[in-house]
């Protein structure tokens, strides 16, 4: 993309911090939901660059671990994706909320007018119903208490679906990839 074309866009950035889920894991780059929301930001001609920060394998600990880098640059809405390895590795519950809450701390210390958006993750029940339902509602627990809007379940409609899903049943095929734009875009739209 030349340069110019990214200076038309304006100065406003949206930050998508996440795990592979946000970086399109087996995907080109352009078919990850953060490029796709890009396309219909330039569609609809608004003044932001999506900037994908998607890390696979990340979780909230080695999020944590990154996220001053990331912060070097104005971000004006940072869209929170992490947890889902997390839940997938059986990290103690108790970690991953503080994780994500320290998260919170710090992009809003960095810079109080950043709008941040939390993506809801839930994950399959091989650790148990307990761990499971616990692990689903650190997400909405987390928005009420920050007041932050929420992306229910960021794989809504995709998840389980054999047909919107790479061969390991987890990372969202490009047509899914176009679901979760759409499940992004339904709460970040009323914040542009």
């Amino acid at each position: 993309m030349s340069t110019k074309k990214k200076a038309d866009r304006g100065n406003r950035v949206i930050l998508f911090f996440g795990n592979s889920l946000t970086a399109g894991y087996g995907l080109d780059t352009e078919e990850s939901f953060p490029a796709l929301i890009q396309e219909r930001i330039d569609s609809l001609k608004l003044p932001y660059t999506a900037i994908n920060s998607g890390l696979s394998g990340e979780t909230t600990t080695s999020g944590l671990n990154r996220l001053q880098w990331v912060l070097n640059q104005k971000v004006d809405i940072f869209v929170l994706e992490l947890g889902a390895n997390d839940g997938l590795r059986g990290i103690p519950l108790k970690e991953t909320r503080k994780n994500l809450q320290t998260i919170i701390d710090q992009v809003l210390e960095k810079n109080p007018e950043t709008l941040l958006v939390l993506a809801g993750m839930q994950i399959p029940p091989n650790m148990g119903q307990a761990y499971t339902k616990e692990f689903k509602s650190i997400f909405p627990d987390l928005a009420k208490k920050n007041a932050l809007p929420l992306i229910p379940f960021l794989l809504d409609g995709v998840a389980g679906n054999p047909e919107l899903n790479l061969p390991d049943g987890i990372h969202p095929t490009a047509e899914g990839q176009l679901i979760v734009r759409e499940n992004v875009w339904s709460v970040l739209k009323t914040l542009l």
